[in-house]
């Protein structure tokens, strides 16, 4: 059976699980939505937002693209803050990246020729990458490089939404976390905490 019939197959399972352990859950999904957190996320694959965090249906509004980038210019990344800050008024933002991302990786190194758009999509990263290449060029490891612009990345996202009027100017602001996922053993790791004074007016260097 190919992965896409397989798949509508688990759904058929998942569907009537769902409807035997929870036999209203549908029902209220299809009265709308109300979720807690807007999650932005990166478009791996392996790392899907609900299954890491273990929430159900409604409980995230999931935003992901390559590498968790905020562009401002972009109205598809807009739209979906705009709908989650003002319609939804979402309480929380959280900005996921994780080491290992691939589209970090891309960002210390050459174009690719054949990926026009990925280009374009992560100029910031360059430009974030390029902003601290001193200190990143003292680490140790590519593997250290990448992981360091990672969290680098994950804090000026949380820069750039915590500064945004959309967020700033909601009365009460949501609170706007940056979160990290490790692939080597599946943990979260919490850089930086709504809950907590500000931290990321600017990035400490390395």
């Amino acid at each position: 059976m190919n992965l896409p019939k397989r798949m509508l197959v688990a759904n058929v399972a998942w569907a009537q699980e769902m409807g035997r352990r929870e036999p209203n859950l549908f029902r209220a999904l299809a009265m709308g939505q109300k979720p807690q957190v807007l999650w932005i996320g990166c478009s791996d694959s392996r790392v899907p937002a609900e299954t890491i965090t273990h929430c159900a249906p409604g409980d995230l509004f999931v935003h992901r693209n390559i590498a968790n980038l905020l562009h401002l210019d972009d109205d598809n990344t807009m739209s979906v803050l705009e709908y989650a800050v003002c319609e939804l008024r979402v309480a929380h933002i959280i900005v996921c990246g994780h080491y290992g991302c691939g589209g970090v990786r891309a960002s210390l190194l050459p174009p690719a020729d054949t990926l026009p758009h990925f280009n374009r999509r992560i100029r910031p990263l360059c430009a974030l990458a390029h902003t601290h290449h001193a200190a990143l060029a003292r680490l140790p490891s590519e593997e250290a490089r990448i992981n360091r612009l990672v969290e680098l990345n994950v804090l000026e996202q949380v820069r750039l939404l915590r500064e945004h009027p959309l967020v700033r100017e909601r009365a009460p602001s949501p609170l706007v976390h940056g979160w990290i996922f490790s692939l080597n053993d599946g943990q979260l790791r919490e850089l930086e905490s709504g809950f907590e004074p500000e931290t990321t007016k600017a990035i400490a260097p390395v």
